[in-house]
């Protein structure tokens, strides 16, 4: 069975079939045991077939199995660089974001506010 090219409509269930698949096909092809490469990550046997059955687990866990698979040098891929790009720093005059903005607009008022104005309700 042919794995599908990711999709961004996919569920987290089905994601983490595609990932179990490809582990499973994987350790295959490298000719491992599952119980060799549970030794080699330090996880249950029964971890790794749940694993590859798709029913989930956790993030420490698939670390684990790609570190002993060797392939723990591609998890950057999983997540694009979010690095700044020349142009967005010069449009931003040099600097980076610290912190995400709301996506409710807020008014701007042309003054500022003072203790006392009329805005307060006093």
């Amino acid at each position: 069975m042919a794995l599908q090219q990711q999709s961004s409509n996919r569920s987290p269930s089905k994601h983490e079939r595609i990932v179990g698949q490809r582990v499973e096909r994987l350790r295959l092809s490298r000719n491992i045991t599952q119980a060799d490469l549970a030794e080699q990550a330090g996880i249950g046997i029964r971890t790794l077939r749940r694993l590859e059955a798709g029913e989930g687990g956790t993030l420490d866990t698939f670390f684990r199995i790609l570190s002993a698979l060797k392939l723990d040098g591609n998890v950057e891929l999983l997540i694009p660089d979010p690095a700044i790009r020349p142009i967005e720093r010069v449009q931003m005059k040099g600097n980076e974001r610290k912190r995400a903005s709301s996506s409710q607009k807020r008014s701007k008022s042309k003054q500022p506010w003072r203790w006392g104005s009329k805005q307060d309700g006093g």
